[in-house]
C-alpha cells in the first residue's frame, strides 16, 4: 500500500487572525508560517479586538511549540499531526520578480510558496489564504492555493430556516390549537420528520391554518398568538415567530437572518424594549471596520460624531418605535428616559470588551460581519439572566475575508439547531415599503 504524501500548507496572515488555532486542523500535514507572518502579527499584538487576541493566541501557542528546529526542519505540532516550521524569506524566484512588486508582504509569502513548490515537486505545496486576490495571484503561477474553511458551513441552501409548512392537516387538529390549553401532542402530526426544539409551524389544510411552536419542555406543540411589542405589530408569520421567540423568557438564545426591510433589527429592539422590566439593561451593538487593525479612532471628531456613522441604522429603528409611540406619550418618555439612565446603550460591539453581561438584553446587528470566533466569544460571555440576539443578513457581507458559508451567523445557526434555549427564524418577506421589496427582489 503506497504511504499518503504529506502536504505542505503555507499559511497567510489573515488565517491566523481569523483563527488563532488553526495549525491544529491540517491533520498529518505540514505546516509552514512565512517569516513575514510574525512580522506583520507583531502589529496586530495590541488592542482589545478579536484579532488582537488571535495575534497573541498564535505567538503564544507558536512559542510553547518551538524549538531548536523551528526555522529549520520543523517541530512536531501533536500526536498524528504533522510539523510547523518558520521559513525564512527567499530572494524573488524569476519567475515572479517581472509580475509581483517585492515590497509587498503578500507578494514575500507567495515567493516562500513558489520555492518550496520548487524545491518540493513530489510534495504537494498548497498556500492557504482568506484573500481572493492573493489566492488568485497563486494559481496564475501554477501554484494550489485554498481558502480556509474548517468553520464552514457546506450546505448554505440547506440551513435551518426555524419553521416548517405542515399541510393537508385536519381542520379539527387545527380548531384543537384554538382551544384550551391551546396544544396538540406531535404524534397527532402525520408529517415522519421530528420537530426540533422550538421550531415553529405553519399549519394549514386550504381552509384554515394557525401558527405553532414545538415546546422541548412540553413536549407539546403550542398555539402561537399574534402579539405586539412595544407598539409594533407583526405583518407576518415570520415576523410573528420571532416576536414570540424573543418574548419568550425560555429561549436564551435567537438568531434571526432576513433581506434588508424584512423587521429584523426593528423586531429585536421592540421585543426588548416590552421586556424591559426582566433585564437591568438592553444593550445594542453591530461590529465596525471589520477585520482591520483600525478602530473608529482614525476618524476625525470626537467619539461620538465616529460613532454615529455606524450606529445610525439603530437609532433610525429607535425612531420608528419612537413615533409609534406619539400616542402614548408616556411610552415615548419611558423610551428616552431609558436612554438617558443608559439602561439602553447603543454602541460598537468592540466597546463591550471588560463588560459582565448578566441580566442584559444583548442585541448584536450585522452579526453575518462577525467570524465564527468572535460569535463564540460573545456568547461565551453571558452570564445570569442574559439573553442574545443575533440579526443578520447571511447574503449581505461587509467583512473582507467572510462570505454566506464562512460567516458567525451562519455558523451559529448550523451549530446551534436543536437546542432547547435556542432559536431561529429566517424572515422572508419585506415589509419596509412595497418600493424596497421590488427594488430587492429585482435589481
Amino acid at each position: 500500500m503506497t504511504e499518503k504524501k504529506r502536504k505542505i500548507f503555507v499559511l497567510d496572515t489573515n488565517v491566523i487572525l481569523h483563527d488563532s488555532s488553526c495549525i491544529y486542523q491540517f491533520q498529518e500535514n505540514d505546516v509552514v508560517i512565512p517569516i513575514q507572518i510574525l512580522e506583520e502579527l507583531d502589529r496586530f499584538k495590541k488592542g482589545n479586538e478579536i484579532l488582537n487576541f488571535h495575534a497573541r493566541e498564535f505567538v503564544r501557542a507558536l512559542d510553547a511549540l518551538s524549538g531548536d528546529q523551528i526555522f529549520d526542519e520543523g517541530v512536531t505540532i501533536g500526536p498524528n499531526r504533522g510539523r510547523i516550521m518558520v521559513k525564512l524569506g527567499r530572494i524573488f524566484h524569476e519567475d515572479l520578480a517581472f509580475n509581483f512588486p517585492q515590497d509587498t508582504p503578500d507578494h514575500r509569502i507567495l515567493n516562500l510558496a513558489y520555492w518550496l513548490a520548487k524545491e518540493s515537486p513530489d510534495q504537494p505545496v498548497i498556500l492557504v489564504s482568506k484573500d481572493v486576490n492573493l489566492r488568485m495571484k497563486a494559481k496564475s503561477v501554477g501554484l494550489t492555493a485554498e481558502d480556509y474553511t474548517s468553520d464552514h458551513v457546506k450546505d448554505i441552501d440547506e440551513l435551518y430556516k426555524g419553521y416548517r409548512i405542515e399541510e393537508n392537516i385536519s381542520s379539527e387538529l387545527i380548531d384543537t390549537l384554538y382551544k384550551e390549553p391551546f396544544e396538540i401532542k406531535p404524534e397527532d402530526f402525520s408529517s415522519p420528520q421530528t420537530l426540533l426544539p422550538n421550531e415553529y409551524i405553519i399549519v394549514r389544510n386550504g381552509k384554515k391554518s394557525v401558527l405553532a411552536r414545538f415546546d422541548p419542555h412540553t413536549k407539546t406543540i403550542r398555539h402561537v398568538k399574534k402579539t405586539s411589542a412595544c407598539g409594533i405589530m407583526p405583518r407576518n408569520a415570520e415576523q410573528i415567530f420571532a416576536l414570540d421567540a424573543l418574548l419568550n423568557p425560555n429561549i436564551l438564545l435567537v438568531t434571526i437572518t432576513g433581506k434588508a426591510g424584512t423587521g429584523k433589527t426593528l423586531l429585536a429592539l421592540a421585543g426588548a424594549l416590552e421586556n424591559k422590566e426582566k433585564f437591568y439593561q438592553i444593550f445594542m451593538a453591530r461590529p465596525i471596520v471589520p477585520l482591520s487593525n483600525k478602530d473608529v479612532g482614525f476618524l476625525p471628531g470626537d467619539l461620538q460624531s465616529k460613532l454615529d456613522p455606524f450606529m445610525q441604522p439603530l437609532y433610525d429603528n429607535l425612531g420608528v418605535i419612537k413615533n409609534r409611540a406619539l400616542d402614548a406619550g408616556d411610552n415615548r418618555t419611558k423610551i428616552q428616559k431609558l436612554l438617558e439612565e443608559e439602561k439602553l446603550v447603543i454602541a460598537p460591539l468592540s466597546y463591550i470588551r471588560g463588560r459582565s453581561l448578566v441580566d442584559i438584553f444583548f442585541i448584536v446587528d450585522e452579526a453575518q460581519n462577525l467570524t465564527p470566533h468572535e460569535v463564540k466569544t460573545i456568547i461565551t460571555r453571558a452570564g445570569d439572566g442574559t439573553k442574545m440576539v443575533f440579526t443578520g443578513d447571511i447574503f449581505q457581507i461587509d467583512h473582507p475575508y467572510l462570505n454566506t458559508h464562512s460567516n458567525g451567523l451562519t455558523y451559529l445557526i448550523h451549530k446551534m439547531q436543536g437546542q432547547k434555549i435556542y432559536t431561529h427564524i429566517n424572515l422572508e418577506k419585506g415589509e419596509r415599503s412595497e418600493l424596497a421589496d421590488l427594488a430587492s427582489n429585482i435589481l
